[in-house]
């Protein structure tokens, strides 16, 4: 890949100090001081690289890889080559994403799209919104009457903060997106275009076969450290309030529907819709693409796999998959059965061919 100057190179890190820093160890010493200033995947690493590996079956990028150093766990060391230091860690995907922080700091949230800082002069804030200092707000984003930030927080170009919204401190709030009728924390980073706090989908059966529209008066609250994805939609509760517990992540295009209620830590990924009044645990994870029915109960610590239909309450602990969702274990004995019988009636056919 070219030069990226969206995200140029650190100015460089000691081996020895980013050993440090990402709690790995570096095994030959007398490298303490060569430099590092990016990552790169192993296949194409180069002098001042820092790269990672997982698993014996990428050994073969080893043969073009030129990095300053292979992040690694005890088990893969012994195939890296010797020219190339070993920093081993217990845990080297988490390590990696460590060293990438340190690396490339402006990557971890949406950069700001002008120079300029503080209040912009394109920016329309009410004059009875209430800004701590160091608030910065690009031009055409719009600040409603009545709303808070808390310093340090950066509203992009054309977001919209609606009346009486709350929003804590060293927030960002990427370009395009809308926060209506919400509470944030501090340290949330909400992308491109999310829409927080719209109303939700509630309709009663009207009198003459249509649908009378039912009014959402709840709110959305978004606790500390909470990452919101582009385009993702997140509705406000109808008579109470919708969640997302503290150091949630969620990817991007989620549907997360009224009176939902998300526990803290946990991990959502991309075009998952979870219908309203449906409770998730702590620490759960969601594949992509599944649908989660709503007024459910999703237990604590749940891992559910991409593309499953979850239609009734999962106990807490377990891995689900399938449409719909069960126990893995039975989900996969089933997969595997019907692989048995569509391989057995074509055996059969092939008999009868001959």
């Amino acid at each position: 890949m070219e030069q990226n100057w969206f995200f140029p190179p650190h100015q460089g890190i000691r081996l020895g100090d980013l050993a440090n820093q990402i709690g790995a160890e570096l095994l030959d010493v007398t490298v303490v001081d060569r430099v590092v200033r990016s990552v790169a995947p192993v296949y194409r690493a180069k002098p001042g690289d820092v790269c990672y590996m997982l698993s014996r079956k990428s050994r073969d990028e080893l043969q073009s890889c030129h990095a300053s150093a292979i992040i690694c766990d005890k088990a893969i060391s012994s195939i890296i080559p010797p020219n190339i230091p070993v920093l081993l860690a217990s845990k080297p995907h988490t390590a990696f994403a460590l060293a990438g922080a340190l690396l490339y700091e402006r990557a971890l949230r949406p950069s700001r799209n002008t120079s300029e800082q503080g209040i912009a002069p394109g920016a329309f804030v009410d004059p009875t919104a209430r800004l701590e200092p160091d608030v910065e707000v690009e031009p055409m984003a719009v600040i409603g009457a009545g709303a808070e930030i808390g310093s340090g927080t950066r509203i992009a170009a054309g977001a919209v903060i609606g009346p009486d919204v709350r929003i804590g401190r060293d927030c960002t709030i990427a370009a395009g997106a809308s926060i209506l009728c919400a509470m944030i924390g501090n340290n949330v980073i909400i992308h491109p275009g999310a829409r927080i706090g719209q109303d939700g989908f509630g309709y009663a059966p009207g009198p003459k076969g249509g649908m009378i529209k039912i009014v959402q008066v709840g709110r959305v609250i978004i606790q500390d450290y909470v990452e919101i994805g582009a385009n993702t939609t997140i509705d406000r509760g109808t008579m109470d309030d919708t969640v997302i517990g503290e150091g949630t992540k969620i990817d991007n295009l989620v549907q997360i529907g009224h009176n939902v209620r998300i526990g803290r830590y946990c991990g959502i990924v991309s075009q998952v819709g979870i219908a309203g009044s449906t409770r998730i645990g702590d620490g759960v994870m969601i594949g992509g693409g599944t649908g989660v029915n709503g007024h459910i109960t999703v237990g604590d610590g749940v891992q559910i796999a991409a593309m499953s239909g979850v239609a009734s309450d999962v106990p807490p602990g377990e891995r689900y998959g399938g449409i719909p969702a069960r126990p893995m274990r039975d989900f996969l004995r089933e997969i595997a059965e019907m692989a048995l019988r569509a391989s057995e009636r074509q055996k059969k056919k092939g008999g009868k061919d001959e």
